[in-house]
């Protein structure tokens, strides 16, 4: 059961780090509340089955929050926010999408690096995902500090607070 749980756990990891370099990938703004909400839904998804393995009932309520909260209702408020501004593009980042996407693959690259002494320190199950957050909290960095403009800035920031949630599960 402990190696199906860490599978579970490492393939949510997995997921919630695919859909910010998606992001990294997109350049709508559109796309990148998408990839936003699909990120905060696999995160809860990610969250009620370490409830289940965990034997946790409070981590359901905790997952039904955030798919209320961060999976539909933030990622609407986003997108009524972009169409009232009228940004519909990030036409000009201060990074291109193909360095993005070499620069947050080396910062993953560093997250391994450096969650190395963690992973030996645990014990638990969910310890193989740790680098994974780690990455995503490098990832969600460079989104906040290469984006020009404040509402692909402030989902790098609802990603940061992401990668915080997954580091804390």
């Amino acid at each position: 059961m402990d190696g199906l749980f860490s599978q579970v756990a490492v393939l949510g990891s997995s997921a919630v780090l695919l859909c910010a370099i998606v992001m990294l990938w997109r350049r709508g703004v559109a796309g990148y509340i998408a990839a936003f909400a699909w990120q905060s839904n696999v995160l809860a998804a990610l969250t009620a089955a370490v409830g289940y393995f965990g034997n946790d009932h409070d981590l359901y309520w905790v997952a039904a929050l955030m798919v209320a909260v961060k999976g539909v209702a933030i990622p609407r408020l986003l997108a009524r926010l972009a169409h009232r501004v009228g940004q519909s593009r990030e036409t000009e980042p201060l990074v291109n999408t193909a360095t993005s996407l070499v620069i947050s693959g080396l910062l993953i690259l560093l997250a391994h690096a450096a969650a190395r002494p963690l992973q030996t320190l645990s014990a638990a199950p969910t310890r193989a995902g740790i680098p994974l957050a780690i990455g995503l909290l490098f990832v969600s960095l460079f989104v906040i500090v290469s984006r020009k403009k404040a509402i692909t800035q402030v989902i790098g920031f609802l990603m940061l607070e992401n990668a915080i949630a997954l580091l804390a599960v």
